[in-house]
């Protein structure tokens, strides 16, 4: 059996794959897959979005290129495997396995998940990237409940070689084969989620980092800076800080997947703080928009005298 084979009786092993979703994380899916010898379409309603990922794309593999992690000769046959495609039922011909990277927001996915199943092949699986959302919500949108499955990837793909895979209520386990073996094949380490579970495996930990940086800032104990200041000193300054990498995935995305896990609960202390929501109904999203918890493009934690003993109790900016 090839590394790219399903298990089985009657599973087709994943060949050609679809990401339906062009924003920071869909890009990056794209990109690993079509690295690790896969053609994949890569569809967005929005062809500014398509335009902007690619050239993003081609900035990343420029940087693999010159830092020697990618061989010139290999970037043709890299960008030969990605369809950047502005139409979903092109974007899906013949694919094996869709992935649905949208915004956390179960309605909007539910409308892709019904997109998907009418337009995929009868044989193709149905992937949801979400972080926090059970598949069991959203599998009753397609005819083909037995074949959707919950596939999380995080941030940045290559530099967190993981993913999340588990089923819904009648996930076939030949489906969770197959993306195991997938996962393997675009050199990720596949993580088996055994129970649905808001938040799956990673992100049951990040949650509850997240949610105390912010309430530790949010009611005036520490400022943003001294808080991923201490995560640095305690955990080292390779990885962003929790503020830093909340920046990075995007402040919209962290407030949606915040009320997404407050509507699971109802526990009003799982709403998000206003040191969030106020930074999103302004639009300071983070390194997308220039300006989040920090500021962008020389944001503080990243500078050399961030840590030194002079810098601490700045409030902040």
């Amino acid at each position: 059996m090839s590394s790219r084979e399903a298990g089985g009786v009657g599973m087709k092993e994943i060949q050609r794959v679809a990401v339906v979703g062009a924003g920071t994380m869909g890009r990056q899916i794209a990109l690993q897959c079509a690295r690790h010898g896969f053609p994949v379409a890569l569809y967005d309603v929005m062809a500014e979005v398509l335009q902007e990922a690619e050239g993003w794309q081609r900035q990343t593999v420029a940087a693999w290129i010159e830092s020697g992690d990618l061989a010139v000769a290999d970037e043709a046959g890299v960008f030969d495997r990605i369809q950047h495609e502005a139409q979903l039922p092109n974007a899906l011909a013949g694919v094996d396995l869709a992935i649905e990277a949208v915004p956390e927001r179960i309605a909007l996915k539910r409308d892709v998940f019904a997109q998907l199943d009418r337009l995929l092949p009868d044989n193709g699986i149905i992937a949801t990237n979400s972080s926090s959302i059970r598949v069991s919500a959203l599998e009753d949108a397609t005819g083909r409940p037995e074949r959707v499955a919950n596939l999380h990837f995080y941030l940045p793909v290559w530099d967190s070689p993981m993913v999340e895979i588990g089923g819904g209520s009648c996930t076939l386990p030949e489906v969770l084969n197959a993306l195991t073996i997938f996962a393997r094949a675009i050199s990720l380490v596949p993580l088996r989620v055994r129970k649905e579970s808001a938040g799956f495996v990673f992100n049951r930990v990040w949650r509850a980092v997240k949610k105390e940086v912010m309430r530790v800032a949010d009611s005036g104990v520490a400022s943003i800076e001294d808080i991923d200041r201490a995560w640095m000193i305690k955990f080292g300054r390779s990885k962003p800080p929790p503020f830093a990498q909340m920046d990075r995935i995007g402040l919209d995305v962290i407030c949606d997947i915040e009320l997404r896990y407050a509507a699971e609960s109802g526990d009003p202390e799982d709403r998000p703080r206003s040191i969030l929501t106020d930074r999103v109904e302004r639009g300071d999203l983070g390194l997308k928009t220039g300006r989040g918890f920090y500021q962008y493009p020389d944001p503080a934690w990243q500078r050399a005298d961030f840590l030194d003993p002079d810098a601490g109790g700045v409030d902040s900016s």
